[in-house]
């Protein structure tokens, strides 16, 4: 078997190694972190996760035990834990992306990136709606499905989902708190929402 590990794995693997470097002490206080001498625990996407405090490998821990958690999922809990701003806080209103603040309107990764998700969702409105309430979502009144959704339990974001019919395409948007990049980077948005719509895919799938 071929044990190679893929550029995004050894990224992964050297952002864990890096996490020793950070003051565990300070983000643990600044988003009230439970922990103990071993391992920092939080939740994301309403899973619950544990970060090793000597190799800084994440864990997601599965009904089967802890699974070595992927690309997405590392990078954006780090980002949050060793990056975000002193002084992060929310603003409590929902924008696109390209419209958060500190970003210049010139800044763009691509205006397709959620196709795939769309189109897995078309004429799948109940199963989405299922799978955002599972993850904590909260309705809204914009599209078909709306939901505002906990990233974290401090950092919210929004889903919005308008399906498909005979003359549209279906439409899918995330929005994001106007202060996000207080707590990640530009880039590490499209991490965070990659993993959302993984986990929303996943959910309805198991319930097939």
């Amino acid at each position: 078997m071929d044990k190679r590990k893929s550029n995004y794995e050894l990224t992964r693997d050297r952002v864990e190694g890096d996490f020793v470097k950070y003051d565990q002490h300070g983000m643990i206080e600044k988003f009230r972190l439970e922990h103990d001498e071993a391992y920092i625990f939080l939740r994301f996407l309403s899973c619950a996760y544990r970060v090793d405090r000597k190799t800084g490998r994440v864990e997601r821990m599965d009904a089967d035990g802890p699974v070595h958690a992927g690309f997405n999922e590392t990078l954006t809990i780090f980002d949050v834990l060793c990056e975000s701003k002193p002084d992060c806080r929310l603003s409590g209103e929902f924008v696109r992306v390209n419209d958060l603040d500190g970003i210049a309107k010139t800044a763009y990764l691509g205006g397709n990136l959620f196709d795939g998700s769309a189109r897995a969702f078309t004429h799948r409105t109940e199963a989405l709606k299922a799978a955002c309430e599972k993850l904590g979502g909260i309705p809204g009144r914009v599209g078909d499905v709306s939901y505002q959704i906990p990233m974290f339990d401090f950092l919210p974001v929004t889903l919005q989902f308008w399906d498909a019919d005979d003359e549209f395409d279906a439409v899918l948007k995330i929005m994001w708190d106007r202060r996000t990049l207080d707590f990640m980077r530009y880039e590490t948005t499209y991490y965070a929402a990659g993993r959302l719509l993984e986990r929303l895919e996943e959910l309805i799938k198991m319930e097939s």
